[in-house]
């Protein structure tokens, strides 16, 4: 017993001594800092746009350093006086995600327009982004230093935002809880009350899921009822375009269920009013799709034409949360892709629940892994990428998609149903896109299929660890 009330002084000292690191270089507002980010296939180069304080910062005034390797970026935070490294951030991009595009592999250049959100400094920083090579080390390729007492530099105006917001899930002080902010795009004045009903479906919808369901009081959920002129998103293969605040877009690299926007300036400004630490953007639209892009942002569509597919879009939401709040990669591996050898054959990726088995005997997930299971881990693959071939050749926008994909989705589902794997971590080949090389957890998890089977052991955990470093 003296041992364990020694250990609990211990960590109550710690934990005191990095409460006061905080205070030592920081203060409790928020530094935005955007940047311009453009290149091409192999090239890149990041610009400062502007520099920006805004309200109370929401994150974690304890765990100000990154130790969750997530990420194809790594943001790092120096204070100039004492060349200490006080801040953190691993994230990933649109920009090098588009890196992946034939568009880019044809040596077009574009830019995109990013943000990194810090705690407010009292003195001059040195705050540089480092980059992972093919072989996951990281290289730095922008340093710059800001000193947050020069106005010339900062920009402190006030805004006062046009959109009603509000705090439908209220658990605690936003730098002790995970704050995520849910925001609506295509929403009409007259669809106010849609966009209400959906954020609250959306969010029972991801407290359904494990393990968000049992860490729910380490969440508040915050709402901006963001008025767009026009119902619905931009569709671009279609040539119908709509005056929708955010600027969100189906088609994206190609893809015409994939769903980002290009307009981060406007996004970052609406969402300034209220604390963030995570962003789902819902689209008042009706074709399937979504996206998510680590620590950026989740998107989802949130209408259906095809009556009893209602269920897709709660699995869309909580599958493309797992990557934007977790890193957790696409498990899956038949679908129609816009990538280009997304992930270096034979690297192991960073993503917490993919693999190249390398070196099975250290397997990332070695914690989790069932006793006596094979690695790798022998499934009816064959049969399931058959149906999946079969699957493949339909149009996915078609009227009659889903009457005609229906037999096809229950046989594979059987086979993902198979009672010989159920519950058994081990490393089924299949994964980030490709059908050789790379190995997911288990045969079925949200990043797999499209169904609404939960996350396995290993991206549940994965999803634990995100959740402790904003609120332990």
């Amino acid at each position: 017993m003296k041992r364990l009330h020694l250990f609990t002084l211990i960590l109550f000292i710690a934990q005191l001594a990095v409460g006061q690191e905080f205070d030592r270089f920081f203060v409790d507002k928020t530094m935005r800092i955007d940047l311009y980010h453009t290149g091409t296939k192999g090239t890149e180069t990041l610009a400062l746009d502007k520099v920006y304080e805004e309200g109370p910062w929401p994150g974690s005034r304890t765990q100000l350093l990154d130790h969750l390797n997530l990420g194809e970026y790594m943001l790092r935070v120096y204070d100039v006086a004492s060349a200490s490294m006080i801040y953190s951030r691993g994230y990933s991009t649109m920009f090098n995600e588009w890196q992946t595009t034939e568009e880019a592999l044809a040596g077009i250049y574009r830019t995109f327009h990013e943000t990194v959100r810090i705690p407010f400094p009292k003195s001059r920083i040195q705050v540089t982004v480092s980059r992972r090579d093919k072989q996951m080390i990281f290289h730095e390729i922008f340093s710059t230093v800001i000193d947050p007492n020069d106005p010339t530099e900062v920009n402190k105006q006030k805004r006062t935002s046009p959109y009603a917001s509000a705090k439908i899930l209220d658990n605690g002080a936003p730098h002790q809880k995970v704050d995520l902010l849910i925001l609506g795009d295509g929403y009409a004045k007259s669809d106010m009350v849609k966009f209400r009903k959906d954020a609250q479906h959306f969010s029972d919808a991801l407290f359904g899921v494990s393990p968000f369901k049992e860490r729910k009081k380490d969440f508040n959920v915050w709402i901006i009822e963001v008025e767009s002129r026009e119902s619905g998103i931009d569709k671009p293969d279609k040539n119908e375009w709509k005056e929708n605040a955010l600027g969100t877009m189906y088609n994206t690299f190609g893809s015409a269920r994939y769903i980002l926007t290009e307009e981060n300036r406007i996004l970052r400004d609406i969402a300034s009013a209220v604390p963030y630490d995570a962003l789902a953007i819902l689209c008042n639209d009706n074709r399937y799709g979504g996206g998510g892009i680590y620590n950026l942002y989740t998107t989802c569509y949130t209408q259906v034409d095809t009556k009893g597919q209602e269920w897709q879009m709660d699995y869309v939401f909580v599958h493309e949360l797992g990557h934007s709040f977790a890193g957790l990669g696409d498990e899956y591996y038949s679908s129609q892709i816009s990538y280009v050898d997304f992930y270096s054959k034979g690297v192991e990726p960073w993503e917490p629940n993919i693999t190249a088995l390398n070196d099975p005997a250290n397997i990332k997930w070695k914690a989790f892994l069932t006793p006596n299971t094979p690695l790798p881990t022998p499934w009816n693959k064959s049969a399931y990428d058959s149906l999946e071939a079969l699957r493949g050749k339909l149009d996915r926008l078609a009227p009659d998609y889903y009457e005609k994909r229906e037999p096809l989705y229950r046989q594979a589902m059987a086979i993902l149903q198979d009672p010989a794997h159920a519950g058994k971590v081990g490393a089924y080949e299949g994964a980030g896109y490709v059908s050789q090389g790379l190995y997911r957890p288990s045969l079925d998890c949200r990043m797999f299929s499209l169904s609404l089977v939960g996350f396995d052991p290993v991206c549940r955990a994965a999803i634990d660890r995100v959740i402790d470093s904003y609120v332990k």
